[in-house]
């Protein structure tokens, strides 16, 4: 009986240690029984080989390990980051740093969504989500790299995202000047992007944060 165990065991993480996440639906058809699957996950969690992402949701060590090894780890996070709330893509502080407009190194992924504002964490990262209507959800790129998929706001849209979302609390150019943004790092091509994501977004204090900006 023990032998069989362990022969379970090692056919059902052959395959899940390939898959970039997997849930119990999709090692269904290696055992159906799943109550016996949460056991063998809790088990492989608690040994460290297994990763729990959120509820229901794994990644095998060994798959982490290999893609670290592979030189796609950041951006897997960045896969990740996309897939634990749908729909939304990267933005705000984590874009922001990557455009090098931020200094203060983001120690969270954040993104924005559609859905309600969301925080998720677990042993790769913490992850943020910031809600916003959905004529505003534009402004990203989807792009493939290191095998995986991720979605990211434009430099612009990142900085709209950031600004939008703080927009009460900037009630003037000092507060404004407090973000230390490196404004620099936009070109006429950024401006123009973001201006007209201040039109769209059509409020009288979007176009005054936009003033005080240049």
């Amino acid at each position: 009986m023990r032998n069989v165990f362990s022969s379970k065991i090692k056919t059902i993480f052959s395959v899940a240690k390939n898959l970039p996440f997997f849930s119990l639906d999709d090692l269904a058809s290696l055992e159906t029984d799943k109550g016996y699957l949460k056991v063998l996950l809790s088990r492989y969690e608690k040994a460290g080989k297994a990763v729990r992402l959120k509820k229901g949701l794994y990644v095998a060590k060994e798959y982490l390990e290999k893609t670290k090894e592979n030189g796609a780890g950041s951006v897997y996070l960045e896969f990740l980051a996309n897939l634990l709330y749908q729909p939304s893509y990267l933005s705000l502080d984590y874009i922001l740093y990557k455009h090098n407009l931020l200094t203060e190194v983001p120690v969270n992924f954040t993104s924005v969504a559609l859905k309600k504002t969301k925080a998720l964490s677990n042993n790769l990262g913490r992850f943020f989500y910031r809600k916003v209507k959905s004529d505003l959800f534009i402004g990203f790129e989807t792009v493939k790299e290191g095998g995986f998929t991720v979605s990211r706001a434009t430099k612009a849209k990142a900085l709209f995202d950031y600004l939008y979302l703080r927009k009460n609390d900037l009630v003037n150019q000092a507060s404004v000047s407090e973000l230390r943004l490196n404004l620099k790092e936009l070109n006429n091509k950024d401006k123009k992007e973001l201006k007209a994501y201040v039109k769209r977004e059509g409020s009288k204090k979007m176009k005054e944060i936009f003033d005080y900006l240049f």
